[in-house]
């Protein structure tokens, strides 16, 4: 019996056009910090910021857009749209409608998936397992972030690790001999949702609210984590971290991908990292860099890759992919 995988085909990204310093930052928003105290503790140098005219919305079908032109695969084959996002157009209706809309697609199956910074890797193992039961054959799944709109800006433990953002996947459906993805392990966490939220809701304050995060506990859990759950992924696809070729980790740290990359005993040089370029987008993190790394030439076809991120809630998870 020939088992049907779905296998990432293209990929695209895009980041608002505005991009800030770490000594703009501080002098545009008055914050008591420095370059050297931001890039000591978390390896950022910029972040991307979405302009007035910019929304999730509107980054999100742009980088829809590229991994559709990518992958050589026209708007109207799309059966599939999956956006992971902590920061909808609005709260209703879903933000994949907005992209659906945009790219002309006038019937498919479009909605939104909140998981924070996991958020994409939830909406890839919804869309996985949509491929793989027929659903559609083709599908686009989205993180997209305007993420800076949620911070305090006189918090300086949290307003320098942020930034704005998106990136796609195109997935189609597949029966090629080990391609494609080979599993996703997700988890969640409730107990720990004070950790890393946000002071505001529709439903409990009437108002977004911004980030509140006790950054200390938040990177203890982090790590553990994803070490735990990408351990496990490997061993349920029949893989070990030595044959691994790139890990995409979600880009909210560098401390925390250093630290993670240790514990599972793979060179750093295996890992990719963006997060000095655009901060912690969040949702948007992992399709990022996934895309910088297949853009450059790094991720090849036939190359073993692992995603994995930790979010809010917590939620965290991680994907074998044969590419």
């Amino acid at each position: 019996m020939t088992i049907k995988r779905s296998a990432i085909i293209g990929t695209g990204s895009v980041l608002p056009k505005q991009r800030l310093s770490n000594e703009e930052l501080a002098e545009t928003h008055h914050i008591d910090t420095s370059d050297s105290w931001i890039v000591e503790r978390t390896g950022i140098h910029y972040r991307h910021i979405a302009d007035s005219d910019e929304t999730t919305g509107t980054l999100a079908t742009e980088a829809a857009r590229r991994a559709l032109k990518n992958a050589g695969v026209k708007a109207e084959d799309v059966g599939l749209i999956v956006l992971a996002t902590t920061t909808p157009d609005q709260t209703l209706p879903a933000t994949a409608m907005t992209v659906q809309a945009a790219l002309g697609i006038n019937d498919c199956v479009a909605f939104d998936v909140q998981a924070v910074c996991s958020g994409f890797l939830y909406a890839l193992s919804v869309a996985d397992s949509m491929l793989r039961t027929g659903t559609a054959d083709i599908a686009v799944v989205i993180g997209a972030e305007t993420f800076t709109r949620l911070l305090n800006w006189e918090d300086r433990t949290t307003c320098v690790l942020f930034g704005d953002g998106a990136g796609a996947v195109v997935l189609r459906r597949t029966e090629e001999e080990g391609k494609g993805i080979q599993t996703v392990k997700l988890h969640a966490d409730g107990r720990y949702k004070d950790l890393l939220c946000s002071s505001g809701g529709p439903s409990s304050t009437g108002t977004v609210g911004t980030l509140l995060m006790k950054g200390r506990e938040v990177f203890r859990h982090a790590v553990t984590n994803l070490v735990t759950v990408t351990q496990e992924a490997l061993l349920s696809s029949g893989f070990d971290a030595s044959q691994v070729d790139w890990i995409v980790p979600h880009q909210a740290n560098a401390r925390i991908l250093d630290a993670t990359a240790r514990k599972l005993g793979v060179p750093s040089e295996r890992v990719v990292m963006t997060v000095d370029m655009h901060a912690n987008t969040a949702a948007a993190s992992v399709p990022l860099a996934l895309d910088a790394a297949v853009q450059d030439g790094r991720i090849k076809s036939g190359d073993l890759v692992v995603l994995e991120a930790m979010g809010g809630g917590f939620t965290w998870g991680a994907a074998v992919i044969r590419f």
